[in-house]
């Protein structure tokens, strides 16, 4: 067994882990690893909001810059229907080199979300952060289907003692070893014409926490849609809700999309006033204990015969590594609803 923080970004600690040096986990899981000369990664959210049929080759005119110059080492595609009845597509993209991403952003922004974006009624947005491998982290239940920013490492961990346990997000990030990341300051929002930016939060958190139970059949599958995923969806939909209450300033949960179809895979993505805040709804709400208590009650029950894939990728990010701007969306979209 490792240790999920490896050994390049390892110092001597400041701040204490949340478990025994004895501590052994009740399963196996992993985390990504990447090369050591990849120092900052970029995650960036562009999202296209509509009702009805999507606008006209806006989708495609995305994807022909994010498959150009300069463009991301990994993309996929995700969407949902919100609250107002909106469907919202989101393109979600990877860089492992920051200066390839400021290059392609500034050659690309004004197409995506520039002021004079035709009037076809549809919205859009950039929300992008930009973690130090100091402050992020995944994990994953099998090692053979990477997602998210995992698509950019170049292998896995063995079998890490950190996770099975409340705290181990936070012990997986290597920052946390010597900096309890509190964070400080409330988003707010600055017009420029039709577009809005969000001025962001020193230490904002966000969660992409996923499920694929596409090789799922038979009681697998049954007691994954029926049992678990029903937990799991209200979870998401009082996050939505309510979660600004107790530091989720917005969460979506989304289907994924490839070759323009859904599939049996879905995800969570939150913005979190800190790692705090989430930590404690994890900890001790009761829609949380309600998704945990479901999802160990199938696995306690399927045990080897369980083929659910879970992953997630949690990062905690400095102001100046954050940037949001949308363009006619309404005011719950993302951190709009922060502000």
């Amino acid at each position: 067994m490792e240790s999920a923080i490896p050994g390049h970004l390892t110092v001597e600690r400041t701040q204490p882990r949340r478990i025994p040096d004895d501590h052994e986990p009740p399963f196996p899981a992993m985390v990504s690893r990447f090369p050591q000369k990849v120092r900052q990664v970029v995650m960036a959210y562009f999202g296209l909001q509509f009702t009805g049929d999507p606008p006209d080759g806006a989708l495609g005119e995305l994807d022909t810059a994010l498959a150009g110059e300069d463009g991301p080492a990994h993309r996929d595609r995700a969407q949902q229907t919100d609250p107002a009845g909106h469907t919202d597509i989101l393109s979600i993209a990877y860089w492992d080199d920051p200066e390839a991403f400021d290059r392609w952003i500034t050659r690309h922004r004004e197409s995506w979300i520039g002021a004079d974006q035709p009037a076809d009624g549809s919205g859009r947005w950039i929300e992008v952060i930009r973690p130090t491998v100091h402050e992020f982290e995944t994990l994953f239940t099998t090692e053979d289907r990477p997602e998210g920013i995992a698509m950019l490492a170049d292998g896995w961990s063995g079998e890490i003692q950190e996770h099975a346990y409340w705290g181990g997000v936070r012990d997986r990030i290597p920052l946390s070893q010597t900096d309890p990341m509190l964070g400080s300051g409330e988003p707010a929002a600055e017009a420029d014409g039709s577009r809005v930016r969000v001025r962001p939060r020193q230490g904002l958190c966000l969660i992409r926490s996923g499920q694929d139970w596409s090789d799922t059949v038979g009681a697998d599958r049954e007691m994954y849609l029926n049992e678990v995923e029903p937990e799991l969806r209200a979870g998401m939909d009082f996050l939505r809700d309510e979660g600004r209450a107790i530091g989720c300033y917005a969460n979506r949960y989304l289907t994924v999309v490839e070759d323009g179809r859904p599939v049996d895979k879905s995800f969570g993505m939150s913005w979190w006033r800190s790692l705090d805040a989430l930590e404690r709804w994890a900890e001790s709400h009761p829609t949380h204990v309600a998704i945990f208590g479901a999802a160990m009650e199938y696995l306690a029950n399927m045990g080897p015969d369980a083929h659910l894939r879970l992953y997630h990728e949690v990062s905690v990010v400095d102001a100046d590594e954050q940037y949001f701007e949308y363009l006619n969306c309404h005011a719950g979209t993302g951190m709009l609803g922060a502000c």
